[in-house]
């Protein structure tokens, strides 16, 4: 399956930066969240966004630069696969060509009434991963 990346703009705020004058490394984990959430939001259908819901279940990051306060930045995001209710994601953040932080990151779908795990089916996953013509 093929996958298009979404890429999702960050506006750093003043609260993001920490002691050092930088973005705060916990900070990249709100703007990966941010990015899946957004990415679930523009392409599932709306019954689905409004019924579900994600939690986080792992996320590996590697840093490789600082981010500052006037930077433009820029999270792209690609789900490389969906098995049961779990969601697996790529997102590397970066400032132009430079890369700030990579992610791998898994998630759990969930029922937003009952809590439980929600299996996206391929009804869904379709809109995830376009067919090639």
């Amino acid at each position: 399956m093929s996958a298009r990346s979404f890429a999702f703009p960050i506006k750093v705020q003043p609260a993001d930066i920490d002691f050092m004058g930088h973005v705060n490394n916990a900070r990249y984990l709100g703007w990966v969240q941010d990015a899946v959430l957004a990415h679930w939001r523009k392409l599932a259908p709306s019954d689905e966004v409004a019924s579900k819901a994600w939690v986080a279940l792992k996320h590996e990051i590697t840093y490789r630069k600082p981010a500052f306060l006037e930077d433009d930045v820029i999270a792209r995001t690609v789900l490389e696969s969906i098995k049961g209710a779990r969601a697996f994601y790529s997102t590397v953040i970066h400032r132009g060509e430079e890369v700030l932080a990579e992610v791998k990151s898994s998630w759990c779908c969930i029922d937003a009434e009952t809590l439980r795990p929600a299996r996206i089916g391929e009804d869904i996953s379709r809109f995830f991963f376009p067919k090639d013509d």
